[in-house]
């Protein structure tokens, strides 16, 4: 049985214009083309196309998709490694929900007191399903750094990332508390906090000024830092922001 590209796109949510454009770079090819130029699909493209969007799913460019599908030469047991894959991304998603709802609460709770700042009773949990290689792949155009901090990342114990989270977590508080004061992003307090920053990172790969831009600013674009740090204080994301900015300018240039 085959589909012409019209139903596949109805039924995958997939546009044509998208199934055509993977024709294009050899990532999924028609079974057969019709006298009329129209594409037909099979069971096997079906499958094809499956094992594409789930691997979209987890965050992976087509090039790289393209790669694993090339590679893969039991169908069966490529499936079998995208359920495992989908199912530890549900578990991450589980315990960053987990974290995010008891920011809610804490929030929620800081308001009814009248406090301005949020008292953070669990500081190691603060990254609990947040994985910093999870972000960096936020980090469009800087490669070398996402792939150095990944393989990082991998390497590390649990022991040893639960200890990099807490550090972390430490870290934003002190940065929060100086907010709370009313210090400006570019005050010495503030940037001997950001040069703790960049020296933890630079342990792993020192940035360059553009880099730590960009990671200034996934600390505001990116859905899980900014809930990491919306969860210690409103405006924190966007005060790191500036503080790496003003230091970039000043230190890295």
């Amino acid at each position: 049985m085959a589909w012409p590209i019209a139903e596949v796109a109805r039924m995958s949510g997939v546009t044509a214009r998208t199934l055509r454009h993977y024709d294009d770079i050899d990532l999924l090819s028609p079974a057969w083309v019709g006298a009329n130029g129209h594409r037909y699909y099979e069971e096997r493209q079906l499958l094809r196309l499956q094992q594409v969007l789930v691997l979209r799913a987890l965050g992976l460019g087509l090039p790289e998709i393209g790669r694993i599908l090339a590679a893969q030469v039991d169908e069966l047991e490529a499936l079998r490694g995208h359920c495992r894959r989908l199912l530890a991304e549900r578990d991450r998603l589980d315990v960053l929900a987990g974290t995010v709802a008891r920011t809610i609460a804490e929030l929620e709770q800081s308001r009814k007191d009248g406090t301005d700042m949020i008292s953070i009773s669990r500081p190691e949990n603060l990254f609990e399903g947040i994985r910093s290689a999870h972000c960096m792949k936020a980090l469009h155009g800087f490669p070398e750094l996402v792939g150095t901090v990944e393989r990082h990342t991998a390497a590390m114990s649990t022991a040893e990332r639960e200890a990099d989270e807490r550090e972390r977590t430490a870290q934003m508080i002190r940065l929060a508390e100086l907010l709370a004061v009313g210090l400006p992003a570019d005050a010495d307090e503030v940037q001997a906090e950001i040069d703790a920053q960049y020296r933890t990172l630079a342990r792993i790969r020192a940035a360059t000024a553009e880099e730590y831009c960009a990671i200034g600013r996934t600390c505001v674009e990116d859905e899980h830092w900014r809930a990491a740090y919306e969860g210690i204080a409103p405006g924190l994301a966007a005060y790191q922001r500036a503080a790496i900015e003003a230091y970039a300018a000043t230190r890295l240039r």
